[in-house]
């Protein structure tokens, strides 16, 4: 017999357990000012400070872009492949297509007086996501050895918010 798919490890790779009476809930709004469209911002050593801060040890953090426009992804912080994917999310949904969201003859909601014509930072953002979780190890987040956090403009300069939130087992006190 043949067993198609691999067996998973029996013993974990990495273990840790952490004796704590004292559970943390901690958040924070970050700010940042953007400069163009498809920007992507490596916000991991906000994030990974940000941690530090919270105090948790042992835990879940999660990321979430306040905006429609605005994506929270987790990749590599490479230019080339950045440029890439800047490049991919101008095809999947390029600027100068036509959105019924765009055409203001006809739109009758969520309007303001400087509304700009994005449908395609929309559509694009359907691809990326508004949040990521990560684990929290050793009160620091964990990624892997290529993995970033970014924030990525998808509509033009302006600033963004983001909401970060902790929660787990703090450091026993000592």
């Amino acid at each position: 017999m043949v067993d198609s798919a691999p067996r998973p490890l029996r013993q974990p790779i990495h273990s840790a357990a952490v004796a704590s009476n004292q559970f943390v809930a901690y958040a924070e709004t970050l700010t940042y000012e953007t400069e163009h469209a498809l920007q992507f911002i490596d916000i991991t050593a906000d994030i990974q400070d940000f941690v530090v801060r919270s105090g948790v040890q042992f835990g879940q953090l999660a990321i979430i872009s306040n905006h429609t426009t605005a994506a929270i992804v987790l990749n590599e912080h490479e230019p080339l492949l950045l440029n890439d994917m800047a490049r991919a999310l101008s095809r999947i949904a390029p600027a100068g297509d036509y959105y019924e969201h765009n055409d203001f003859s006809i739109r009758t909601v969520n309007m303001h007086d400087d509304e700009p014509a994005n449908g395609h930072s929309h559509i694009q953002h359907l691809f990326l996501g508004a949040s990521e979780t990560v684990p929290i190890h050793d009160g620091a987040a964990h990624l892997g050895q290529w993995q970033s956090l970014f924030l990525v403009e998808l509509d033009h300069a302006r600033p963004r918010t983001i909401f970060v939130q902790a929660i787990g087992a703090a450091a026993p006190q000592r």
